[in-house]
């Protein structure tokens, strides 16, 4: 049985990710050439090494100390899945909160926890003034499958630091 909960400041610590599998083997991604969307061959594996699950525990920890929500998914005591919003409405004109991170360990995915994380994150942006959420998301073809599945739709205005961070993610909304 999966139990959903918010994930506090003091549990978050690298050992939270111990049995966290974030493997995932790319083939194709979605790239945007002369203004229109393309799937690119692309094979890559991604993985975090050490130094960026310590980087995430830092940014999760930055989330919630800002007033974001950090919310997972645990089964038999073990994170399988997280979500984070960051707090601070921004773009007035579409209301957009952050969706900075959503994740399910590798040997968990299809079962439905992304659906139900998403869902959390979606309830507390709109608890907390939003009227969209946005997501600069990874460009691989079933990352985009599942956005599109939860309605998301290509950004109407795109978060400037986001594109120079992540130039290859796919900027998407989703409306409340």
């Amino acid at each position: 049985m999966i139990l959903y909960r918010k994930i506090t400041t003091d549990e978050l610590c690298r050992e939270l990710f111990n049995d966290f599998i974030r493997r995932q083997n790319v083939t194709k991604c979605w790239r945007r050439e002369k203004d229109e969307w393309v799937i690119r061959d692309d094979p890559f594996i991604d993985d975090w090494t050490e130094e960026e699950y310590i980087e995430l525990v830092s940014l999760l920890k930055r989330t919630l100390c800002r007033g974001g929500f950090v919310y997972g998914a645990f089964m038999n005591n073990s994170l399988k899945g997280f979500v984070s919003v960051e707090a601070g409405v921004f773009c007035p004109e579409q209301r957009y909160l952050d969706l900075s991170s959503i994740h399910v360990s590798e040997d968990m995915r299809g079962s439905g926890i992304g659906k139900a994380l998403f869902q959390a994150a979606k309830a507390w942006a709109t608890e907390n003034g939003a009227r969209k959420l946005y997501i600069s998301a990874h460009s691989a073809v079933e990352s985009q499958a599942f956005y599109k599945a939860m309605g998301c739709v290509e950004a109407k205005v795109y978060h400037q630091g986001h594109v120079a961070e992540e130039p290859y993610d796919c900027q998407l909304e989703c409306e409340l």
